[in-house]
């Protein structure tokens, strides 16, 4: 019998009707989650064709893109950034009422960033295929599931099939031989994966992260390398089951209870690569050599050591890239002044992130004139962050703590930037405008984030960290 990997496994387990050369393999979706901004269409074109939700018991909706991360007014009226941003929250709570779909919605304590409230709920397990309107929802992978980003289109023929139309992706392996430095986490071996594969390495690719160095992460670092497999390029991220997962899952909301817990471990254990398992590319990443990263440029593979310096541009597209950046070439990345911090989205928002942020900002202030936001990515989170205290450690350093929801990540619920801003962020994308119009984003882990929030300048975090 040949050797197989987990995704060779995850993929069989789902094929309902096995891909043909003129079309595409059926896959059936374990869990369908849904947010405010991606399944107004997918609804409607459900209403016109009069069909129903086929699995609202497999369909999670939560309201997180558009939410604003500041509190209501005195009569209780949010802040929304737009008109259109209040009417996509009211229509994801009129469309889940009229199909039966469980809301998490404004004041349910179980709300948040779909990427943060499915794991926390226990919704998200190993061996189930997950799929949401959202490029990010590779998150999930961390846990030993096929997980992918599907488009509007393709929301609607889940939410009316419980199935999508793929082709295999090829497969990837991404080793991280040895151990990882103090001071240096997921975010930073994610920026140095995809400086060395390139924003485009992993497209066309399904990649399994492997080594010394995953094995050794948390499930929220897990989380946050998954997450950024897609700004690789690649279809979707994952790691293997283990006992780290396993012990993280238990007792969660929707996880297996009982005997059915035990049984369902006992087949997690059996989704792991066995030996042999052919690879269509294998990528080795040196844990070891890994520094706390930032990006430079406009694509989250232009990333290097925040104790060096961004290289010089050799061709027009890496000019065009500086001249908007105004990172020089050959001058080190502590001389870039910052004017915006932000420590939140789907990538850096988990109870270990605000942690690591508040080792460093724990008794400094932020740098007079800078603004720095810290977005919990769920009420859970937050409730947990303000139990240990760490709202008043941010506080208290001058940063400003907001309600849980995406915020500066896309910026489309009236948290930016404002134009020629430098911002300093823990998200997932660096492109021109992502933060709004005309701002300029570094990427960096929720400590390096910190430092520079103190210093004003991008800095390193392992003097504050090893300072703790």
């Amino acid at each position: 019998m040949t050797a197989k990997s987990l995704f060779d496994k995850l993929w069989e387990r789902h094929v309902v009707v096995p891909e043909a050369e003129d079309s595409p393999a059926v896959l059936y979706i374990d869990l369908h989650l849904i947010h405010e901004v991606t399944s107004p269409q997918a609804f409607t074109a459900l209403a016109e064709r009069g069909l129903k939700v086929r699995r609202p018991d497999l369909t999670l909706g939560t309201l997180d893109h558009s939410t604003p991360t500041l509190p209501a007014n005195a009569k209780g009226e949010l802040p929304y950034a737009t008109p259109e941003a209040k009417a996509q929250v009211e229509q994801l709570r009129k469309n889940c009422e009229e199909h039966g779909v469980m809301l998490l919605d404004l004041g349910d304590p179980r709300r948040g960033i779909v990427h943060v409230v499915g794991p926390e709920l226990g919704a998200t397990q190993p061996g189930k295929t997950i799929v949401c309107g959202d490029s990010h929802t590779s998150t999930h992978g961390a846990f030993g599931a096929l997980a992918f980003g599907i488009g509007t289109t393709e929301v609607g023929h889940v939410l009316a099939t419980q199935c999508v139309l793929q082709r295999k992706p090829k497969s990837m392996r991404v080793t991280f031989e040895g151990k990882l430095q103090p001071g240096v986490g997921a975010k930073d071996m994610a920026l140095a994966m995809i400086a060395q594969i390139g924003a485009d390495g992993g497209q066309g690719y399904a990649i399994e992260f492997a080594g010394e160095a995953v094995r050794g992460l948390s499930m929220d670092g897990r989380m946050t390398l998954c997450n950024m497999s897609i700004e690789a390029g690649a279809r979707s991220g994952m790691v293997a089951p283990d006992e780290t997962t396993f012990e993280w899952l238990k007792g969660r909301d929707f996880s297996p209870k009982g005997e059915a817990w035990d049984a369902a471990v006992a087949d997690w254990r059996s989704l792991t690569t066995e030996e042999g398992a052919h690879f269509d590319k294998e990528v080795v990443v040196d844990a070891a050599a890994i520094h706390p990263m930032v990006t430079y440029g406009v694509s989250p593979d232009a990333a290097a050591p925040v104790d060096g310096e961004a290289p010089m541009a050799s061709t027009e597209v890496e000019r065009s890239a500086a001249e908007y950046m105004r990172i020089n070439g050959g001058k080190p990345f502590h001389d870039t002044a910052v004017d915006r911090v932000f420590i939140g989205s789907c990538t850096n928002s988990r109870l270990s992130d605000l942690r690591e942020a508040a080792k460093v900002f724990a008794g400094r202030h932020v740098k007079n004139g800078l603004i720095a936001l810290v977005v919990p990515g769920s009420e859970a989170v937050r409730r947990a962050a303000e139990e240990e205290g760490l709202d008043r450690i941010f506080i208290d350093a001058g940063a400003e703590w907001r309600e849980p929801g995406c915020s500066m990540c896309i910026a489309m619920n009236g948290d930016q930037g404002a134009p020629g801003e430098l911002v300093v962020s823990t998200s997932n994308r660096n492109f021109v405008g992502r933060q709004g119009k005309g701002v300029r984003t570094v990427l960096a882990s929720p400590a390096t984030a910190a430092a520079s929030a103190i210093e004003g300048r991008i800095a390193d975090p392992r003097p504050y960290l090893s300072a703790v």
